[in-house]
């Protein structure tokens, strides 16, 4: 347990906190992004991604819809939390940081065209003399503005900062057995869901409560432990529309001989195991039940590659040899790194599970392998996520590798 201090109504109170990971891993992880800071020359890292700066802190809020940046500095034992006031408690109650490490800026600062949260850390950043040296800021992040990068460079006097974008994702990459332990929980929140998902798949339901089902199963968890809301909205098309990838549902009532293609995951606190099966209304015609046998053989031929050593790309050539053995065509990845969900994305961004990415495979990687195929009339997958051991691939679900139906 970690105790934690907060000032509440002018009162101090003591409580304890169990926090998700242990002191050591978080200092662990704010050592090797800084030995990756000192490989690229960098003296002060700006982290706007939430996904990172949960990785960094722990810090674990719905609050990065305002101004919110984690500072670590090379010469600072931990690293600043910067958001707005009202959650700065929500930082003293899920980071690992020291209370003079949770930075917090006015409410006037919120949602005012004459003031702005970034000029208030130009003066932090100005006050603790980490303007003189070499900054680097995620430039590419999805929360990174261009009125951001204006504001902080102008104040701290530099003509531009160095890109740091993916650098902590890099780092994230290889998990520890804690954060294993979480993402195998989601892969059994991900199995439960997507079983009693597919249970109701029958002509006159609606689609929307299909999902409704799915979405009750992947916040309740299991008996032993409960889930977490997903950083995205699962992908799921019905019929011709599942013929396009990123779609979604509607209210319409399923009819016979439709194919409902669902993509979705399991969270266990932050960390996500996403995982893809079709549902057929009715009896499956055996050219889907083909199709999908194609699928299952490439994922698995994929899969069996899968050890530490090996590039990305091996994963992806082993599937291409499968399906074109089958006259079967497909030009985009078959999977990308996951682990830490925030919106808008599960996805880790370093590398892709395709030709040409030579990224090297390592023990305690974790991917979504997604050999999708969409179709002129239909679409049809069959994914794993996985974690790579000295063994091999070791999936986090278990949910039949087929064509699904509701009488399974």
């Amino acid at each position: 347990m970690y105790c934690i201090r907060f000032g509440l109504r002018n009162t101090l109170t003591e409580i304890d906190v169990k926090l998700l990971f242990e002191h050591d891993e978080f200092l662990g992880r704010v050592a090797r992004v800084k030995d990756a800071m000192r490989a690229k020359g960098i003296d002060v890292l700006l982290i706007s991604n939430p996904a990172n700066q949960f990785y960094v802190t722990g810090y674990d809020g719905w609050s990065f819809y305002t101004p919110q940046m984690v500072v670590v500095a090379l010469d600072a034992d931990e690293p600043i939390w910067f958001g707005r006031k009202m959650d700065a408690v929500g930082a003293k109650f899920t980071a690992f940081l020291a209370e003079e490490n949770v930075i917090a800026y006015p409410d006037k600062y919120v949602g005012s065209d004459q003031l702005h949260p970034m000029e208030y850390l130009v003066k932090i950043l100005k006050d603790k003399s980490w303007d003189k040296g070499r900054i680097a800021a995620e430039q590419d992040d999805y929360y990174y503005t261009a009125k951001w990068n204006r504001i902080l460079t102008q104040g701290l006097g530099q003509g531009e900062f160095d890109d740091a974008f993916l650098l902590v994702n890099r780092v994230r990459m290889t998990k520890s057995a804690q954060e294993i332990e979480y993402m195998g929980q989601a892969g059994q929140i991900a199995t439960l869901a997507m079983d009693s998902a597919r249970k109701l798949v029958r002509p006159g339901v609606r689609q929307c409560d299909v999902m409704a089902e799915l979405y009750r199963v992947t916040t309740s968890g299991t008996p032993e432990f409960g889930g977490t809301f997903p950083c995205k909205p699962p992908n799921a098309m019905v019929g011709e529309f599942a013929s396009a990838p990123h779609l979604s549902w509607t209210d319409r009532q399923l009819e016979e001989d439709e194919v409902f293609y669902i993509e979705m995951g399991g969270i266990r606190h932050r960390y996500h195991s996403p995982l893809s099966r079709c549902v057929y209304v009715g009896t499956p015609k055996q050219e889907l039940i083909d199709t999908t046998a194609v699928i299952r053989e490439g994922l698995e031929a994929a899969l069996d590659v899968v050890k530490p050593g090996i590039e990305c790309q091996e994963m992806a050539a082993a599937w291409d040899k499968v399906i074109r053995k089958h006259g079967i065509e497909k030009d985009s990845r078959i999977g990308y790194p996951v682990g830490i969900g925030f919106p808008p994305t599960w996805g880790e961004l370093t590398c892709s599970l395709r030709a040409g990415d030579t990224t090297i495979m390592e023990e305690n990687m974790t991917f979504h392998c997604i050999p999708a195929l969409w179709l002129d009339k239909y679409g049809l997958v069959v994914s794993e996520t996985f974690v790579v051991t000295k063994d091999g691939a070791k999936p986090f679900a278990n949910s039949p590798r087929e064509l699904l139906t509701a009488s399974d």
